[in-house]
Parts: structure tokens; C-alpha cells; sequence
């Protein structure tokens, strides 16, 4: 009986030993679920904000070809970036202390009703454009003769409720509407006049450079503000030109592949890159050079955002100076500080980088030539 009774109670405390562990496996697997939410959360949701940060300083001269360009470049012209980021909860708390991060509302950087990839389309048009600005701008200079070639329009945005919503994409390419060709935006609007909402008209376009064609049912189009009347028919889409800048001798003819970099502020710099290699002296002197600001193509040169971001860049690559946007005062009384935030930012850090203000081209080259050989 003794046996009994002590194998009994055996028995009742391996039983009792064997609950806890089934209940610490309970409390594991709750605790791993608990940390995978917290982890998703932490990481994987999308908070309605972009980070802006520091990118690169890059070399322009690998991105720039020219057939009978010259090769004699002995420093280096750097485009500078800004690098954004969706922002996730721990990047967002980073962003909050970080003292060279920058947090700004989607709402104030996506125009109204467009998406985050209608936003990089049009940053990457914007930059297609300052190229063909730069292009312009450097022959102008160079004093090299050139012509405009008009290559169809790129639709930037869609309008939802429309045709064109489901059958066109962002960076698609207009070639025809109907029996018209279109080689610029006045050419759409041209072969829909006359037409009313619930017809049709076929639309050949290029997508990743093949042709397609599509028929689309025409819509009412939005009236635009200040606008009254009948709407007009369209299929909705925000179009824009696409030009080419072609020079007259074709050994003299620039080609520039920039990469997955978008937006409008390289300008100044590829207009000088390309200046460089279409003459004979090298305008570095064997400086590192970097510099940002949009360009026209008479060659003034623009404010640009985020020039805090780009000093820090063009520093982690030892530039020896830095060209910076004058500042500017709209007649609406808006200011645009670019140099004197550049100046601030390089004081922040302690930069031996000179920054030089910088208003047209020409007061870049001026600025370069007066620099003695390194």
C-alpha cells in the first residue's frame, strides 16, 4: 500500500510539473505574437510623412556623353541629392531628435489628387526638362548651333473617373489622337475641340517605348478654377511637352543618363559639365566642384529645396566649394534662402567647403576662372 500511495503521489506532481510547461508554451508563442505586432508596427507601417535626409554627391562626368567632347577634366563637377524615405514609426522618432532630418507631411509635397508614383513621374519629366535646359544652356555658351525636336507628351497624372485613368499610366507618351499627330500638348486639346462627352477617340501611345493604341470614351473634365461654362471632353490626363535638344553637327550631339535621380536641381551642374567637355580649356582646375540649382535656358540659375541636405553630401566627399542658389524675394514678398541656409548649414558643420552664391552660368564660369590651377 505504502508503494501505491508514493506512486500515486508520483504520479499527481509529474502531472502537476507537466501543466506549467504547456502553460510557459502558452505564454512564449503570446509573447512572440505580441512581438511580431509590435516589430510590423514599428517598421512596416507607413506613417503619412517623407523623411528628408542627406544623399550623395555624385560625378556628373560618367553620366554625361558627347562624341567629340573633351576629356581633359582634371577635378570633378558633383550633383548633390536629397534622399527621401517613407517614414515608419522608427525613422519618424529618429527624424523627431535627429539634428540633420527633416519631416515633412505627404499633403506638402504631393499635389492635390496625385499619387506617390505620379509624383516620381513628374519628378523624373522635371528632370528630363533641366537637362534639356542644361543642354540648351551650355551650347548657348559653347556657341554651338542647335535645333528643338518636339517627341510627343508624357502624361504626368490621371484623372480618376475618366478613361484615361484605366488605360493610361504615368509616363506614358502621346504619339496620336485620333488621325492627329501629337507632338505637344496643343495638339491633344486640338483634336478633342468639337467633341462631347460619351464619344470616342483612338490614342496611339508609347509605353517603356513600344506603341500601343486604345480607344477611350471621352468624359466631362473638372472645371478648372475661375473656369465656368459647359465642361469640356477629354480623357483626363495632365499632359506635358517632350522635347529634345539636338545639335547641328552630330559629333557635337549630348547625350546624358542620369540614373533613377528626379527633380529639377542638377541643372546648373550638367549645364557646366557639358560646357566643360564641348571646350577646349578645363574649367576645374582640378577642384572638386559641387553645386545645385535649377537652370533655364538662358542660363539663370534657381532655388531649389533641401540645399541643408546637400551641403552635408557634398562635405562627406571633400568638395572643395559648394555653389548655392542666390537668395531671392518674390513679388508676392515670398523668400528663398538658398545660400544664406547653405552658409548657415557649412557654419553648422564646420566645412572648410567655400560656399559661392551663384545667380546666372555665367557667374559659375566667371567664379572658375578666376580660381587658380590647384
Amino acid at each position: 500500500m505504502e508503494n501505491e500511495e508514493e506512486n500515486r503521489i508520483h504520479t499527481w506532481s509529474n502531472d502537476s510539473y507537466g501543466y506549467p510547461r504547456r502553460s510557459s508554451t502558452r505564454r512564449y508563442l503570446v509573447s512572440a505574437l505580441v512581438g511580431i505586432v509590435i516589430i510590423y508596427l514599428l517598421f512596416f507601417v507607413r506613417l503619412p510623412f517623407f523623411i528628408f535626409m542627406p544623399g550623395t554627391a555624385e560625378e556628373i562626368k560618367p553620366m554625361v556623353t558627347i562624341p567629340r567632347g573633351s576629356d581633359l577634366e582634371k577635378g570633378t563637377l558633383m550633383l548633390t541629392t536629397v534622399r527621401v524615405a517613407d517614414a515608419n514609426m522608427i525613422n519618424y522618432l529618429i527624424g523627431l531628435v535627429h539634428p540633420y532630418e527633416e519631416i515633412q507631411p505627404k499633403t506638402s509635397v504631393l499635389r492635390k489628387g496625385e499619387s506617390e508614383q505620379e509624383y516620381t513621374q513628374r519628378q523624373e519629366y522635371v528632370m528630363l526638362t533641366s537637362q534639356a535646359s542644361a543642354i540648351q544652356a551650355a551650347y548657348t555658351h559653347a556657341k554651338v548651333p542647335f535645333h528643338i525636336n518636339h517627341e510627343g507628351v508624357m502624361v504626368l497624372q490621371t484623372l480618376p473617373g475618366l478613361s484615361g485613368e484605366k488605360v493610361l499610366k504615368p509616363g506614358d507618351v502621346l504619339l496620336k489622337a485620333g488621325e492627329k499627330d501629337v507632338k505637344v500638348a496643343q495638339d491633344l486639346l486640338d483634336a478633342l475641340k468639337g467633341k462631347k462627352a460619351g464619344e470616342s477617340i483612338t490614342v496611339t501611345f508609347a509605353r517603356n517605348k513600344v506603341e500601343q493604341q486604345a480607344t477611350l470614351a471621352l468624359g466631362a473634365l473638372p472645371l478648372q478654377q475661375g473656369e465656368t461654362g459647359e465642361p469640356r471632353a477629354g480623357i483626363g490626363v495632365v499632359p506635358a511637352d517632350m522635347q529634345a535638344v539636338k545639335a547641328d553637327q552630330e559629333d557635337q550631339q549630348v547625350s546624358i543618363k542620369a540614373g533613377e535621380i528626379g527633380g529639377p536641381s542638377a541643372g546648373l551642374m550638367f549645364s557646366l559639365e557639358i560646357f566643360n567637355q564641348l571646350v577646349p580649356e578645363d574649367i576645374t582646375k582640378g577642384y572638386r566642384i559641387a553645386g545645385t540649382g535649377t537652370i533655364e535656358t538662358d542660363g539663370t540659375v534657381g532655388p531649389i529645396g533641401g540645399i541643408q541636405h546637400k551641403i552635408i553630401a557634398a562635405d562627406r566627399e571633400k568638395a572643395d566649394f559648394f555653389f548655392a542658389p542666390k537668395d531671392v524675394t518674390y513679388k508676392d514678398g515670398t523668400k528663398i534662402t538658398n545660400y544664406s541656409d547653405a552658409v548657415q548649414r557649412a557654419n553648422q558643420i564646420k566645412t572648410k567647403m567655400k560656399i559661392v552664391e551663384i545667380g546666372t552660368m555665367d557667374d559659375a564660369l566667371k567664379y572658375l576662372a578666376a580660381l587658380p590651377p590647384k
